[in-house]
C-alpha cells in the first residue's frame, strides 16, 4: 500500500497538471459514473493530502481517493489514450489527462463529510499544521506496542510498513515496547525523523532510510539493495552489527527488526 509520501507527491503532481482548469470527468468502468457526472465541467480548485488520503477540490465537492493495496494513477499529455479495462476515473484537462484504477475509495464528499474523516486520522508528519503533541500524547498513554501504534492511522497518518520498520531501527526501539514505556524524547525524535524521511520520499519518489556510511556504495544515488536497514531484509546481516535480521507477523503485516540494535 502506498505510504504518505506517495499521496503527497500525487497531490502535488495533480496540482501541476490540472489546477485551475475546467476538467472533463468520466468513469469508463461505470462504478463512479454518478460522481463523475457531478464533477464533469467543473474547475479543479486545489489538491490536498492527509496521510494516505488524497483530495481534489471542485466547487462544493471534495473528490476523495484512497488507493489501498491496488489503486494506481497514470497520467500523460493529450491526447488521452482510449479507455481500457477497469478504469474507475478519468480526468482530462487542457493539456493533460489522469487515470485511476483499482482504488479502495473513489467518492464525493461535502465539507462536513471530509471533516468527519479527518477527525478520525492522526497528525500527518508532512503537513505544516500537524499536531505533534497529539501524537506524543497518544503514544505516551498507550499500552499497545509502538510497532502497532505507528501503523495506526488514528495515531499517526501516512506511516506504513516500511517507514515503521525503518524508524524503529534508526532509533534503536524494540518494536514490541509499549508506547507508554518509551521516553518522551525518543518518541519526539522518531516524529522528527519521520518528518525528514517522508519529505525525502516526496522529493525522490522512493523510500531511502539508510545513511551513506551504512551502504555498500556510500557515494552516488542509493541502490535499491542499499535503501533500507531492516525492511525486506529478513535473514540478512544487520548493516550495523551483523546480526541476522528477524521478521514476524504482527497484526497482519510483516515486521522486520534487528534483535541487537533494537533490544
Amino acid at each position: 500500500m502506498p505510504e504518505g509520501h506517495t499521496i503527497h507527491r500525487l497531490a502535488r503532481r495533480h496540482r501541476r497538471l490540472l489546477h485551475g482548469q475546467v476538467v472533463e470527468v468520466s468513469s469508463p468502468q461505470g462504478r463512479f459514473a454518478e460522481g463523475a457526472a457531478q464533477l464533469d465541467g467543473r474547475r479543479l480548485e486545489g489538491t490536498d493530502a492527509w496521510g494516505k488520503h488524497l483530495f481534489h477540490r471542485y466547487d462544493d465537492w471534495w473528490l476523495h481517493i484512497h488507493l489501498g493495496l491496488f489503486g494506481k494513477f497514470r497520467d500523460g499529455a493529450l491526447p488521452a489514450p482510449e479507455p481500457r479495462g477497469a478504469l474507475r476515473l478519468r480526468l482530462v484537462g487542457e493539456r493533460s489527462w489522469v487515470e485511476l484504477r483499482g482504488p479502495t475509495a473513489c467518492e464525493l464528499m461535502v465539507d462536513a463529510e471530509r471533516d468527519a474523516l479527518l477527525s478520525r486520522l492522526g497528525p500527518d508528519p508532512l503537513r505544516k499544521d500537524a499536531d505533534v503533541e497529539a501524537f506524543l500524547a497518544r503514544v505516551a498513554r498507550s499500552r499497545a506496542p509502538i510497532a502497532t501504534l505507528l501503523m495506526d492511522q488514528k495515531v499517526i497518518a501516512g506511516v506504513g510498513n516500511v517507514y515503521r520498520a525503518e524508524v524503529l531501527f534508526r532509533h534503536g526501539v524494540a518494536p514490541l515496547a509499549a508506547g507508554r514505556d518509551l521516553p518522551g524524547e525518543v518518541t519526539a525524535a522518531m516524529w522528527d525523523d519521520l518528518v525528514g524521511l517522508l519529505e525525502d520520499g516526496v522529493r525522490a519518489g522512493r523510500i531511502v532510510t539508510t545513511e551513506p556510511e551504512d551502504r555498500e556504495r556510500p557515494h552516488g544515488r542509493p541502490r535499491r539493495v542499499d535503501a533500507h536497514y531492516v525492511y525486506g531484509r529478513a535473514g540478512l546481516p544487520c548493516r550495523r552489527c551483523g546480526t541476522e535480521i528477524l521478521d514476524a507477523d504482527h497484526v497482519g503485516r510483516r515486521l522486520f527488526w534487528c534483535p541487537v540494535c533494537e533490544a
